[in-house]
């Protein structure tokens, strides 16, 4: 049995998707950001930079969401190709790519277009503009590639969610085609859905 400390965001996300795609047991515990929880000093024995989200498994407690995707995969054989393979490496470039930019970069837009709107016109500018040219990135890939490699991958855990908050960033994914149909076909995948109401339902899915 895993043991998920997560909240309902992105890269809390990235994580209950992946362990509903992989079939593993776990158990959600909610760590309710928005009051603070993560600094709690039980948290921070699992998570020393109180951050969201975190794993124990047996012996193994790990942080950061981009580790624990990539522990998951080795686990269990699934969602990564044959490591040092030339698709392993294909995989990796746009998993780093998504922890180097497509989410802390829209996280950024996130912040200033939704929840701190009128405070900075610079950054508000700054980070809308970055967000529209990585959507662009992602979709100039897509054209030519089903997921973000030939086959579903961890590298799709960990951007799709962070797709999800499109109405969050002033996105509008019939701007992006090819991300909106790959977009599309995850959500209706029901590992997706249920992961995306871990670690408590927050509403469905979005749209476009």
């Amino acid at each position: 049995m895993i043991d998920l400390y997560s909240w309902t965001t992105p890269n809390g996300r990235k994580i209950s998707i992946a362990l509903e795609e992989m079939g593993l047991e776990y158990k959600s515990h909610a760590i309710d950001i928005t009051k603070d929880e993560q600094f709690a000093p039980d948290f921070l024995k699992i998570s020393p930079n109180n951050r969201i989200p975190a794993i124990v498994d047996e012996d193994n407690s790990i942080f950061e969401s981009g580790a624990i995707l990539m522990y998951l995969a080795e686990k269990t054989n699934l969602f990564a190709p044959e490591y040092g393979s030339h698709e392993y490496w294909q995989m990796m470039q746009w998993f780093m790519w998504q922890m180097g930019g497509f989410g802390p970069m829209i996280g950024q837009a996130h912040h200033f277009l939704k929840y701190n709107k009128g405070k900075s016109e610079y950054s508000e500018q700054r980070y809308h503009a970055e967000t529209l040219r990585l959507y662009g990135v992602l979709d100039s890939h897509l054209a030519t590639s089903p997921y973000i490699i030939s086959t579903l991958s961890i590298a799709d855990f960990a951007t799709w969610p962070w797709a999800s908050r499109f109405e969050y960033h002033q996105v509008d994914l019939n701007d992006f085609p090819n991300v909106k149909r790959w977009y599309l076909e995850l959500a209706a995948r029901p590992a997706f859905a249920r992961g995306y109401a871990q670690p408590k339902d927050a509403g469905p899915i979005p749209l476009p």
